[in-house]
């Protein structure tokens, strides 16, 4: 009697190539939804877009270069800008924020700024670095 042996298929050969396939796919999309950066989300103006405010619709802050805010060349502090920015926006609802920042301020000075405008919810704002001297 002669048994027949079945023939052995290569991988490449069988329908697990594809499965395999399918399930990798599935793995790497599941695993891209994981994926959180974190950062500060700041809506930019485009490119070619100008924007124009009013004189009396801009209040401008100065940071040193030891992280005070300077307001009118007065050393003032954040709480203080804070109500000032309040008193601003509800008389001005097109406010805009100037920040001038030296360039040996504190880097935490800034983003701390930064963050308060973004906490006031300040559309309009703009910072730039002071010319050195």
């Amino acid at each position: 009697m002669v048994i027949k042996r079945s023939v052995k298929r290569k991988f490449d050969e069988s329908s697990a190539t594809s499965d395999i396939a399918f399930l990798l796919i599935i793995y790497f999309i599941v695993i891209a939804g994981f994926n959180v950066t974190k950062g500060l989300l700041l809506n930019l103006p485009a490119k070619d877009s100008t924007r124009l405010a009013a004189k009396n619709d801009i209040l401008r802050y100065e940071l040193d270069k030891t992280g005070r805010i300077i307001s009118n060349g007065k050393p003032i502090d954040i709480k203080t800008a804070e109500r000032a920015i309040l008193i601003g926006a509800a008389l001005n609802p097109n406010l805009a924020l100037v920040l001038t920042v030296s360039p040996d301020a504190p880097w935490q000075s800034v983003v701390s700024f930064v963050e308060l405008a973004q906490k006031l919810k300040i559309e309009s704002f703009s910072f730039k670095m002071q010319k050195d001297e």
